[in-house]
Formats: C-alpha cells, sequence, structure tokens
C-alpha cells in the first residue's frame, strides 16, 4: 500500500477562478519532481481545499493504519524537500517522521495530525 500525498491546488487562489494558483504550481513542481526521481510507495494527489486557508500552500500526507499529517506554509521551491518527506513517511512503522529526520525546509510546516485509520474489510456486500 502507497502513502498519499494531497497537495491542495486552490492555495493561493485570487480573485480570477481562471488564474494558476500557487497551490497548483506546487503539486505541478511534486508532479515534475516525481517523474524526474524514484520515490517508491507514494502517489500524489490533487485536493480542492485542505481548509487551512491561512496557512496557505498547503498538503497532507496520509496512510492507512499511520498518523496523518497536515503541512503548511509550503512553497513550489520545496517540492524535493516535500517529495523526500513523502517517502521517509511511507517507510515509517507509525507515519511519525522526527524533525530531524525531515528536510530542513519542512522542520515547522506541521499543522495537525490525525490519528490512524483502519483498513477494514467486510463479508457484508
Amino acid at each position: 500500500m502507497d502513502a498519499t500525498l494531497y497537495v491542495c491546488v486552490t492555495c493561493g487562489r485570487q480573485d480570477d477562478p481562471e488564474a494558476e494558483t500557487t497551490g497548483s504550481r506546487l503539486y505541478e513542481a511534486v508532479r515534475g519532481e516525481m517523474a524526474r526521481t524514484e520515490t517508491p510507495h507514494v502517489r500524489v494527489e490533487s485536493v480542492a481545499c485542505l481548509a487551512a486557508c491561512s496557512h496557505s500552500c498547503t498538503a497532507a500526507v496520509s496512510m492507512p493504519g499511520k498518523w496523518s499529517w497536515l503541512l503548511g506554509r509550503l512553497s513550489p521551491g520545496i517540492a524535493a524537500d516535500l517529495l523526500n518527506y513523502a517517502g521517509a513517511y511511507a517507510a515509517s512503522k507509525s507515519g511519525n517522521v522526527l524533525p530531524s529526520r525531515r528536510p530542513a525546509s519542512l522542520r515547522d510546516v506541521m499543522l495537525g495530525r490525525l490519528p490512524p485509520t483502519s483498513v477494514t474489510v467486510s463479508s457484508e456486500g
């Protein structure tokens, strides 16, 4: 199972709904970095809003059975670091990546965490 890195593409939205957002530039930068490097067990998805607008740009990382994290105050220039963090998250047992194991640009960007969810398989339809 892979970790999912969600990047808010509506972060930094201006008055013009057709204008490119900072969040969409961050998403494209992360996708470009994925194309250049191999990051096993990580997939990247865009999301319309992570409801942390005052901390724009935002992203979240999650995986069943692990803590999920909300990150803020991100920029397209740290796309490689964000992908590096997502890889460390995927490799961690609990979803906790110590600040000393995060890229320096991500040491103070954690806005919150959510408890692990579990995947349950039901034999009922």
